[in-house]
């Protein structure tokens, strides 16, 4: 099995397991009988948590090498998300989940460094886009079969299955083959040291930041918002489906047209289809405009996001774990920090303000993120 169907399949079970949850935060509040936001800042500590192991897990895949600690991660990963099926509490969703994202968190970051070790820069990104669809393949079977199983069975089965998958890849990822450990014995004090010292790098760590309060902190929110205006959980998780869908379609035309056009574009054509996407939520969260919006976020991710994770391996070559296991931080942190920030105005239903923010942020990403990307040049 090709190395890059290895690692699709390990983004698929780790995005599988991300976005599971938020298509069934209305169903978990009531089957809890808890309130809203408390559930909603469960499934921040969850991303919260994922971003910062992400050094963590970059320093043990120095050490370990990067194939066992995804297998190693992996297997840990399925015990804890099988354990979140049998909570009974908020603050117990709470700690099982927030292991399973500290866990989980290993394996797109490491899928990263593998790409950046094996692959030549200028074929880097994309195969880096390749890898987005296992992330659109796990969106989408998220969205549709967590609302399903939610409404049909019980939102605990997700996770049992989520559990399985995990399990199932541990064994699986005995077939990739481990590139040289180069990085053994590294200080990771001086790897972080090497990208606080590097302009460009605290930069895109920065713009990684803003685009999780913009992007992931949208997709968080974008079930129970549809699901507010109406509609049933199987409904609210099929209309964002349609996400993982277009990242899917996306990912096939950004591969074949980043050889024609410079990264920049990419990063300003994406914030313009994040900034459309946002305000046309902020006007109304129907399932018809959630699907248009859903459509012009996968083009913004797919688009935006992977020029700035290419720029993220190439800003530090010599530190290129620790910054991208930094670049995975800031984006999850700033997703929890989103997510914690509104949930107040997502208990009281205030979507479109929400929406509107996550609009006016977008411009600043798209305008330094892309005018910045043109001026660099590779080291």
């Amino acid at each position: 099995m090709r190395a890059i169907r290895l690692l699709q399949l390990t983004t698929f079970v780790s995005t599988l397991d991300r976005f599971v949850m938020p298509p069934m935060l209305i169903s978990i509040a009531g089957d809890l009988d808890a309130p809203l936001s408390e559930v909603v800042r469960a499934a921040s500590v969850y991303f919260l948590v994922y971003g910062l192991m992400q050094l963590v897990w970059g320093t043990v895949s120095d050490s370990l090498g990067l194939v066992r600690t995804m297998r190693l991660t992996m297997l840990a990963a399925a015990v804890s998300t099988i354990t979140a099926a049998f909570v009974l509490s908020p603050l117990w969703l709470a700690v099982t989940r927030g292991l399973a994202g500290g866990f989980f968190g290993a394996a797109y970051p490491a899928s990263l460094v593998y790409l950046g070790d094996t692959v030549p820069a200028r074929e880097r990104q994309p195969e880096i886009a390749r890898l987005m669809v296992g992330t659109a393949m796990g969106i989408g079977l998220a969205s549709v079969g967590a609302g399903l199983v939610a409404q049909l069975l019980s939102w605990r089965a997700a996770f049992v299955v989520t559990g399985v998958a995990s399990l199932v890849l541990t064994v699986l990822l005995r077939q990739l083959a481990q590139p040289p450990m180069t990085r053994r014995g590294s200080s990771v004090v001086k790897a972080v040291a090497a990208v606080g010292r590097t302009k460009a790098a605290v930069f895109v760590l920065l713009m990684a930041f803003t685009e999780g309060v913009v992007l992931l902190g949208v997709l968080t929110l974008l079930p129970p918002a549809v699901e507010q205006s109406g509609t049933t959980p199987a409904v609210a998780g099929a209309v964002t489906a349609v996400y993982g869908l277009a990242v899917f379609l996306m990912t096939r035309v950004v591969v074949r047209l980043t050889k024609r056009f410079h990264p920049a574009i990419f990063i300003g054509a994406g914030a313009i289809a994040a900034v459309v996407a946002c305000a046309l939520l902020a006007v109304g969260q129907d399932p018809v405009i959630t699907a248009i919006a859903a459509v012009l976020l996968g083009l913004a991710w797919t688009s935006m996001h992977s020029s700035l994770q290419t720029w993220a391996t190439e800003v530090v070559p010599g530190a290129r774990a620790t910054m991208i296991s930094l670049f995975a931080t800031a984006l999850f942190a700033g997703s929890a920090v989103a997510a914690a920030a509104v949930a107040g105005l997502a208990e009281d239903g205030a979507y479109g303000t929400i929406f509107f923010i996550a609009a006016v942020l977008t411009v600043p990403l798209g305008l330094f993120g892309s005018v910045s990307r043109a001026r660099w040049r590779e080291p």
